[in-house]
């Protein structure tokens, strides 16, 4: 493994080392996930819709109409204080 030096504040110093001992690890593993976070090529996040299909959370309501979220009928007075 390479090793880098990076001059930081006082400041975001202490704030990386509370960081490292509150997860039990060293400043350089924080350093480093945080490189590998911001430097990995971005990838497509899971969309809201596709996160509630893998928790199978969708359409667990009963009782209620199928057209609610499209039928602009049951949306009259939503968002009004």
């Amino acid at each position: 493994m390479e090793r880098i030096n990076v001059r930081v504040e006082p400041r975001l110093k202490r704030e990386l080392e509370a960081e490292a001992r509150k997860q039990g690890v060293r400043p350089s593993d924080v350093v480093r996930r945080a490189l590998e976070e911001h430097l990995r090529p971005c990838v497509r996040r899971a969309s809201c819709r596709e996160l509630a299909e893998r928790l199978e959370i969708l359409g667990v309501a009963e009782g209620l109409p199928a057209d609610l979220s499209t039928n602009s009928d049951h949306m009259e007075g939503f968002g009004r204080g």
